[in-house]
């Protein structure tokens, strides 16, 4: 038996019992030799195996547990496992350390992955419009002050880019894990959109997508190894030659084909709004999309102009009234605000893509007769060929060619900016022309409409 020098004694519980803070060290004899108590401050007592280290040659120590939470028994048979190990030249404390931090990997790991897993497309949605297209403000936590940082986009493609985004991303995958979204399931939402001939939005739907997995891909939001599924959606749907522009449109609507529609849209499935946005293209030749984000504030009822200050060509201009509109905006006026066309909804204007999904889905007549979205009733115009609301500027434009309007007349009237030589010197407006040239033209079109339907 080995000298003690704490006492010959070997450990007893009634020895650990009567141990109080600042006693000094118990140890134990003979084959439990290295087994120690210790007693702390509060009074607590632990048991410690104290040992020459085989890696370095040093005195170490490592916990057993506490007492009585663990016996003097269990303390002892915890004692042997451990000398077992000692003399198999294993440091138990090295050990230890060793394991506690392959265990802090791990659950790093298992965070991270619950994170990756929690990371919905919703929240990846939020994440590229916040971030990078949308303004946002930025707080310096040193000074306290806050910065308004710009987006990447001008405030209206910040809102069309959340609406292409929110549409219909967010409504078909939202709820999905973004990590766990594969190229098929981006495929199935893409001919979903262009199944109802939306083939531009499909377009920017897939670029936006692929643009925001990009981002979070660059902040370490997923896996060294994941692949963005927008990406392969776009090489799959390249090599399956799927278009994802427009064709160039050539659709013009006849006087016999108008006349049909004029007659057919009071009673179409077409919302209110959309039939007002319609008559007021039919009259000015705007887009359609510019017609929807028109303002009270840019209209003057009294000079019959709306001043629209932000075409797509970036250029503003004044568009002329004829009579005819003028009288339908001043009935307008009693029943809208800020918008000429708002949604019921929101307040804000409609967009312009509603009205395309509409006809689409007027269209497809068996699925808006089932009850889905409209009402039984004359859904859509069969007895002349399929049209867009597109179609209706291109037919102003050749509408007024018809009836002997100048071309550089006709071009003034659908906004379009003149190219070369002609760009350059002839800076004339032609408003006086367009304002003569769209009532000669909304003359016509009430010829051929009932006076009480359009």
């Amino acid at each position: 038996m080995q000298n003690n020098k704490h006492g010959n004694k070997p450990l007893s519980a009634r020895a650990i019992e009567t141990m109080r803070p600042g006693d000094k060290v118990k140890v134990d004899t003979g084959e439990n030799t290295g087994l120690r108590v210790t007693c702390g401050s509060t009074g607590a007592r632990s048991f410690i195996y104290r040992y020459r280290s085989p890696e370095t040659g040093k005195l170490t120590q490592v916990k057993i547990g506490r007492y009585p939470s663990i016996s003097l028994a269990e303390a002892r048979i915890e004692l042997a496992r451990m000398k077992d190990l000692r003399r198999d030249g294993v440091c138990i404390r090295a050990e230890a350390q060793r394991e506690q931090a392959r265990q802090s990997v791990a659950d790093e790991q298992k965070k991270q992955a619950a994170e990756v897993a929690g990371f919905t497309v919703r929240d990846l949605v939020d994440l590229y419009l916040t971030e990078v297209i949308e303004d946002r403000v930025v707080v310096d936590h040193r000074t306290g002050s806050r910065k308004r940082v710009p987006g990447a986009r001008k405030p209206k493609g910040q809102a069309e880019t959340r609406r292409t985004l929110y549409g219909d991303v967010e409504r078909v995958l939202g709820d999905r894990s973004a990590a766990e979204l594969r190229r098929k399931h981006v495929v199935e939402m893409i001919k979903g959109i262009l199944d109802r001939g939306a083939n531009v939005q499909a377009g920017n739907v897939l670029r936006e997508l692929s643009a925001a997995y990009e981002y979070a891909i660059g902040l370490g939001k997923f896996d060294d190894d994941f692949a963005n599924p927008a990406l392969l959606a776009k090489a799959s749907l390249k090599q399956a030659k799927v278009r994802l522009t427009s064709v160039r449109g050539k659709r013009v609507l006849s006087d016999t084909e108008l006349k049909a529609v004029l007659a057919w849209l009071p009673g179409s499935g077409f919302s209110v709004t959309q039939k007002n946005v319609i008559r007021l293209t039919l009259w000015t030749g705007a887009r359609t999309g510019e017609v929807c984000q028109a303002r009270w504030s840019d209209v003057d009822l009294d000079l019959a102009v709306w001043h629209m200050r932000d075409s797509k060509n970036g250029a503003e201009r004044y568009v002329q009234l004829p009579s005819q509109a003028v009288a339908f905006l001043r009935q307008l006026s009693l029943s809208t605000k800020t918008y000429l066309f708002p949604s019921m909804r929101t307040g804000l204007p409609i967009q312009q893509k509603s009205l395309t999904e509409t006809k689409w889905y007027l269209r497809n007549s068996a699925r808006a007769q089932s009850g889905t979205y409209f009402k039984p009733g004359k859904i859509w115009l069969d007895s002349i060929p399929d049209w867009s609301p597109h179609d209706l500027r291109r037919t102003v434009r050749t509408g007024l060619s018809r009836l002997g309007c100048r071309n550089e007349v006709a071009e003034a009237v659908l906004g379009h900016s003149r190219k070369g030589i002609e760009g350059t010197y002839d800076l004339h407006n032609y408003e006086a022309e367009c304002r003569e040239w769209l009532q000669r033209w909304s003359d016509h079109l009430q010829t051929l409409a009932d006076r009480d339907k359009f």
